[in-house]
């Protein structure tokens, strides 16, 4: 048994063809900006609720950042669920595409404009520290998506994700 079996949706990296183009493209930016700052960044992460983080970022100190990704004003306005994400991160922001109007989006989370070539934050996010064993538990279970992601793909050890 390699702990894999137990069909944990953390350990698994969607492909259900939800993501637009757009937000496709905004995803990339995302990572690269964060990949610049020192992150490791993890698109889709679930979380210990079952939702899941458009993208989680953890920095060489252990910050935990999340950033959800709007594509559009009807995006942003049809999703409640984001306000639960606050509680598994250190920052939360917004990535929006640059036509996207800003006022729409709440003043007191971060702001990131992205396209697929690259990022840039606009407004940084308030800093509310995870306390320590809510960051252990985020932390493992973006260790153990990235090595279960990463055994899916590495040919020689497939069978076993």
């Amino acid at each position: 048994m390699n702990g894999f079996e137990d069909g944990n949706p953390a350990l698994i990296l969607p492909d259900d063809g939800r993501q637009s183009e757009t937000a496709l493209g905004i995803q990339r930016g995302v990572c690269g900006l964060m990949t610049h700052h020192d992150f490791a960044t993890l698109p889709e992460l679930v979380l210990a609720t079952g939702r899941r983080a458009d993208v989680a970022a953890l920095h060489r100190t252990g910050l935990i950042w999340i950033i959800e990704i709007k594509s559009s004003v009807q995006d942003f306005r049809t999703d409640s669920k984001w306000h639960e994400y606050r509680d598994y991160c250190d920052a939360f922001f917004f990535a929006v595409p640059p036509d996207l109007p800003r006022d729409i989006l709440p003043e007191d989370t971060g702001l990131i404009v992205a396209d697929a070539y690259g990022a840039e934050i606009l407004r940084e996010a308030p800093e509310h520290r995870l306390p320590a064993a809510r960051r252990k538990a985020v932390t493992l279970r973006f260790a153990r998506a990235a090595s279960g992601r990463l055994m899916g793909i590495d040919g020689r050890l497939s069978d076993f994700a």
